[in-house]
């Protein structure tokens, strides 16, 4: 076995049973913490099949952003676990077909040639001053322009909407307005009262109930 196949073996097992753990571990910080796990062991996958944009972009993305944000969300929010797990097992069926059909095209591919197919060849080896970043940049640019315009239009129109559902007048919604506290003063907010300076008064004596 040579030393990229080891390789392959070895991060498809992590990547396994980090996937396993996500959806299996009782703790949503650990849950997240697994999909960290997963994302970045997926990136070395893609280096291997020389997919170097895509790994980066992966690791970069997802883990320097996404899965940071949630720990950051379910950390500081105060999610009940046992309500969380209401209705779990409702979803094993369609999640067992989901799991089989995946399984079933995996094997497809890695086993073709039990199936009568044509095995999927290894990656051509390119010249020493190839760069993955280009080549990707140059089709995006010129063969799939248009398609990448579209998406990009898409994708726009989505953040505007949000924004516009977000940020809508409502009556039962407090929000600020930037431009009048930029407008405020410190007139219309303290006002100084002048009062003059009143002498304290030593406390009066208590007076007794009785003589001695």
């Amino acid at each position: 076995m040579s030393f990229q196949s080891a390789v392959f073996w070895v991060f498809s097992a992590i990547l396994l049973f980090a996937a396993l753990r996500v959806i299996t571990a009782r703790n949503p910080v650990h849950a997240a913490l697994f999909l960290v796990l997963a994302f970045a062991t997926s990136a070395g996958l893609w280096m291997l099949l020389e997919a170097e944009f895509l790994a980066i972009t992966l690791v970069l993305v997802y883990v320097g952003a996404v899965m940071v944000l949630f720990l950051f969300v379910v950390m500081m929010l105060d999610i009940n676990l046992d309500r969380l797990r209401e209705g779990y097992w409702d979803y094993l069926v369609p999640a067992l077909v989901v799991a089989g059909v995946m399984v079933a095209e995996m094997a497809t591919i890695l086993w073709g040639r039990y199936f009568q197919l044509v095995a999927s060849p290894a990656p051509a080896a390119k010249a020493a001053g190839y760069s993955n970043t280009r080549e990707l940049g140059r089709l995006i640019y010129t063969d799939y322009v248009y398609a990448f315009e579209i998406a990009a239009v898409i994708l726009l129109v989505a953040i505007v909407a949000a924004i516009a559902l977000t940020l809508r007048s409502r009556k039962d919604t407090k929000y600020q307005d930037p431009a009048r506290q930029i407008a405020v003063r410190k007139e219309d907010r303290v006002r100084i009262v002048s009062m003059s300076a009143e002498g304290a008064t030593a406390p009066e004596p208590e007076k007794g109930t009785g003589s001695a």
